[in-house]
């Protein structure tokens, strides 16, 4: 067996090496991806990542191992990203399409986790039974993943991984204080920074009927705590999408809202400009109208629209192409924001997960405000320094843009 660090030099040797004598094959990758089909970030990951693999290790063989998939992601996916193999199945499963799934990683030369917050441990367990060679790329963790019950096997597992890169820092100090040491641990940015599809058709369709024009509307992302579907519980012990809120969490609900109501109201007004109401995910369609549509002042709302329909990552790319400001209580409209060149503003909460720190390790603290401790007055200062000079925000955000593609570049290079 080669040395870890040794093991992923010789990937790009094959991949590089193939007008060479001795022709090596090409490296076997499986990609665990596509999380979800109602959530923009979570369909976003997998294009992102499919992108960087392509571009940084072109003659690679990838299989998108795809957890969630319908017909409109998949016919995203198959467009952009003909020569990839899409599977789906389960590690322990009895039927055929199981069985394909774990033939191709047995066949693999290389497993990677892709971005996310997950915790589960079949996937390492699997490849560490079958002498498998596994990564995690653009991870964050809750300190669960190396605090509590279960967590020696944990930091076992992630110790056995050829390359474990977190999406921000505040995760790399958590497995970096619990003394996790895989072959590389280091900082690598979302893999949906890498997002490169668009719906152009979908997207000028939505603005034509919307009335809205480019570089004159903000979008407007609330987050609530409210179940991701009827009756579904959150199994996770942090209850980020619980199904019965508490009076508080609903009156958190309710004062965010308020908030986002009077910036939308103070952009109305100074600027004369629209606002986009849009989800990044597809639970928030409801609430969005019930908690900020609907309450506006008939002369505000006159200038607001409701997204009708849930959207693609595909569609929201070719919308957010042509915003002026994209305003997000959650990460992933504001990562697709600025792959497409437009400027953002994070209203996070960090109990939704460090996964928002991202904002600050690429160089946009600024862009990123507490959502509770901020006062509307700074949310709307931030917004109009960015109208007073919009050219001069598009070129910070797409510095930002070049750090992170400098970061990919960096972790691949050390993939292949």
């Amino acid at each position: 067996m080669l040395p870890r660090r040794d093991f992923l030099l010789t990937l790009l040797a094959a991949a590089v090496g193939a007008g060479c004598a001795g022709r090596r094959p090409a490296p076997r990758i499986v990609l665990q991806s596509a999380w979800d089909t109602v959530n923009i970030g979570d369909i976003g990951h997998t294009p992102g990542t499919l992108r960087l693999l392509e571009e940084h290790l072109p003659d690679a063989s990838v299989t998108l191992w795809a957890m969630k998939l319908d017909e409109r992601v998949t016919a995203m996916l198959r467009a952009r990203f003909p020569r990839v193999r899409i599977l789906q199945g389960k590690l322990d499963g009895k039927t055929e399409r199981d069985e394909a799934l774990r033939r191709a990683i047995l066949e693999s030369d290389l497993f990677i986790r892709n971005s996310g917050m997950g915790q589960d441990l079949s996937y390492m367990q699997f490849c560490r039974k079958h002498g498998k060679k596994y990564g995690l790329f653009g991870q964050s963790f809750f300190p669960t993943m190396v605090n509590g019950p279960g967590a020696a096997e944990r930091i076992a597992l992630l110790n056995g991984a050829e390359f474990v890169y977190t999406r921000e820092t505040k995760t790399l100090g958590i497995l970096r204080a619990a003394g996790v040491r895989p072959g590389v641990l280091d900082f690598g940015p979302d893999g949906c920074f890498g997002i490169d599809v668009r719906d152009e058709a979908r997207g000028l369709a939505t603005l034509r009927t919307l009335g809205l024009e480019e570089r004159r509307f903000i979008t407007v992302h609330l987050r609530t705590n409210t179940p991701k579907a009827p009756g579904v519980d959150d199994p996770r012990p942090e209850k980020l999408n619980p199904l019965h809120p508490t009076p508080a969490q609903v009156a958190d609900d309710e004062r965010r809202a308020a908030k986002y109501r009077e910036l939308i109201t103070r952009w109305v007004r100074r600027t004369g400009g629209k606002v986009l109401i849009a989800p990044e995910t597809f639970k928030e369609m409801a609430h969005n109208k019930r908690l900020l549509h609907d309450p506006l002042p008939d002369e505000i709302r006159r200038q607001v629209v409701n997204l009708p329909a849930f959207w693609n990552a595909d569609e929201a790319a070719s919308v957010f192409a042509r915003a002026h400001t994209v305003v997000c209580h959650e990460p992933h409209a504001p990562i697709i924001a600025l792959a497409n060149g437009t400027p953002v503003i994070h209203t996070y909460s960090e109990f939704h997960s460090p996964k928002c720190w991202m904002f600050r390790d690429i160089g946009l603290p600024e862009w990123l405000l507490e959502m509770d401790e901020t006062p509307v007055e700074q949310l709307a200062a931030t917004l109009f320094e960015i109208d007073r000079d919009q050219a001069a925000a598009r070129a910070k955000g797409r510095r930002a843009m070049d750090f992170v593609h400098a970061r990919f570049a960096a972790s691949l290079r050390g993939l292949a």
